[in-house]
């Protein structure tokens, strides 16, 4: 049944990436999955009227796709009484997640280009867990606590990986319009053509997009810090100890720091621009280094079981 599972989420995940890099390659063919052709941009930068996002078709087959990929995550994490995890399984669900909160912005907002980006890392995370295998979490499995703090931290984590895509593209879109403030007609209409142009015209504004993104990072914050208060109180209920400065903590708490200050400046100065971006991928880094990163280094290159 496991393989049934895998099998069909890569599918659906894959196929919907090659309908939407045929869209992008091709701009004026008919969309093959019901979304949307990209508008092209005037020059001069101004917003074009924009046809909606997600096609009916395509987001009916995410939402089976994440359908398949939450029960594959499910039988794999907790077969019967037990728990298995490790940093495979941390990226599937990380990215599961991140798709989830990406269909439901889909109903409001035409972010197409962020599905060339989050689909195929969504296809390869949820492959892991078969070629790398976790550990039992057998003591801790039955804890309400635990397994407050492990959702709790998932969702967190969803929300920034979804907020550093974000950040990505915004990125993207900001060179782009760099780049053709800074050349003339001729310069600018060339620049329109091709692949990636196509692609950076199918998502909103750029200050649709940072309204996005800093509400993306708001809930995170909240979230990762219930994580950290919960972790703490999971501490003291399994050792005793309330706060273990081992190398997850110190990365996750530098994360905190990073976006809470990220936050501050935003409610104090409007901090906003390349830097702001540049600091919520920063930020996002240490925190994959505290969630991921320790247990890659662990279970891959030391062959160490982490809990």
């Amino acid at each position: 049944m496991d393989i049934v599972l895998y099998a069909l989420t890569a599918l659906l995940y894959g196929g919907l990436c090659a309908a939407d890099w045929r869209a992008v390659r091709h701009p004026g063919a008919q969309p093959v999955l019901g979304g949307a052709t990209p508008v092209p941009l005037p020059v001069g930068g101004a917003p074009a009227a924009r046809a909606p996002g997600l096609g009916a078709v395509a987001r009916t087959l995410l939402g089976v796709a994440l359908v398949a990929h939450g029960v594959l995550l499910h039988m794999t994490i907790f077969p019967q009484s037990e728990m298995v995890f490790g940093f495979a399984y941390a990226l599937s669900a990380m990215f599961w997640l991140g798709a989830g909160i990406y269909w439901i912005e889909s109903f409001f907002f035409p972010l197409d280009g962020l599905r060339l980006l989050l689909l195929p890392l969504a296809a390869v995370a949820s492959l892991l867990p078969l070629v790398f295998g976790g550990v039992r979490v057998l003591p801790y499995a039955a804890a309400p606590m635990f397994k407050l703090h492990f959702v709790i931290a998932n969702v967190a984590y969803g929300l920034f990986a979804i907020a550093a895509l974000h950040a990505v593209l915004m990125l993207a879109v900001e060179r782009r319009l760099h780049a053709l403030r800074g050349a003339g007609l001729q310069r600018a209409s060339s620049a329109r053509d091709g692949w990636l142009s196509s692609w950076i015209e199918t998502l909103p504004p750029l200050l649709t997009m940072e309204k996005l993104l800093f509400r993306l990072i708001s809930a995170g914050f909240v979230l990762l810090t219930a994580t950290l208060a919960s972790g703490i109180v999971f501490s003291e209920q399994l050792i005793d100890r309330a706060l273990s400065l081992d190398h997850k903590t110190v990365f996750a708490i530098l994360s905190w720091l990073m976006f809470g200050a990220l936050l501050t400046a935003r409610k104090l100065s409007g901090w906003r621009g390349r830097a702001a971006l540049r600091w919520v991928l920063a930020s996002f880094a240490a925190l994959l280094l505290a969630y991921v990163g320790s247990r890659f280094v662990f279970e891959v290159l030391l062959h160490r079981p982490v809990v």
